[in-house]
């Protein structure tokens, strides 16, 4: 049965994209979920209309911020039990172009961020004795990205991170998976459009087709399609389901 009633579940960069897909059928199987961002009117208009939303402005990369957020949270809307890493960043650069300070922030958003939230959320899930953790990683985890050195990093991280806690918590009632996109019908794909586009002064079609090239399908893949694979790992019948890698590519990776 889908039903998540007296659930509580924080999904960063749930404002749009992915992260307001998973926020989306979360609340709609009866959890209440804290969408998290920097913008606070993002949130606002992502959760109007919808009562299982609720919106905390919250930077992943501030350790302060992700601490008083999760409280917050917690004290809005009850013990956290289900925690959605989705927050990132996706610029290309190769590595000889890649300056320490654009590979820090890199990694202090995708990686540093998911560490804090899901640190934050697990005292929670441990009292509950039930929790699911879903980190957003990416075929760049799993596989590489030509020309994407540092956010390939972060996100192999993530799936290093999200692996070693299911190993840490293996004969508990939690359950930690990372959930590998490739390119997803998100307004970072928009912006990377103009990057592809200043670059190589390719037109938009173009440009889309690189992308697009890199799924197995030929296609973009659709949010609510990552969004079922989480709300599946949620349910029931994903309690079995621990330390895996979830390619959503259109075929093998």
């Amino acid at each position: 049965m889908q039903d998540l009633t007296g659930k509580h579940a924080i999904v960063t960069g749930g404002g749009t994209g992915i992260g307001l897909a998973i926020a989306q059928v979360l609340a709609g199987v009866g959890a209440d979920v804290t969408i998290t961002g920097r913008r606070m009117d993002v949130l606002e208009k992502a959760a109007e209309g919808h009562a299982k939303l609720h919106p905390l402005q919250m930077d992943v990369s501030d350790e302060a911020s992700v601490n008083n957020g999760v409280g917050a949270a917690r004290a809005a809307h009850g013990p956290l039990t289900i925690c959605v890493a989705n927050a990132g960043i996706a610029e290309g650069r190769t590595v000889p172009k890649t300056s320490l300070e654009f590979w820090r922030k890199t990694m202090a958003i995708n990686l540093d961020g998911a560490f804090m939230t899901i640190r934050a959320c697990l005292p929670d899930m441990e009292e509950s004795a039930w929790g699911r953790v879903i980190g957003i990683s990416s075929i760049a985890g799993v596989r590489g990205l030509k020309g994407a050195g540092a956010y390939s990093a972060s996100k192999h991280g993530l799936i290093g991170l999200i692996r070693t806690l299911s190993e840490d918590y293996a004969r508990s009632h939690l359950t930690f998976n990372a959930i590998c996109p490739g390119y997803v019908d998100t307004p970072i794909v928009s912006r990377n459009i103009d990057i592809i586009k200043g670059i190589t002064g390719a037109s938009d079609e173009d440009a889309l087709k690189m992308m697009t090239s890199e799924n197995r399908h030929k296609r973009l893949i659709d949010p609510s399609e990552v969004a079922a694979a989480a709300l599946w790992l949620c349910l029931p019948g994903g309690d079995s389901v621990n330390g895996q890698t979830i390619e959503i590519a259109g075929g093998q990776v």
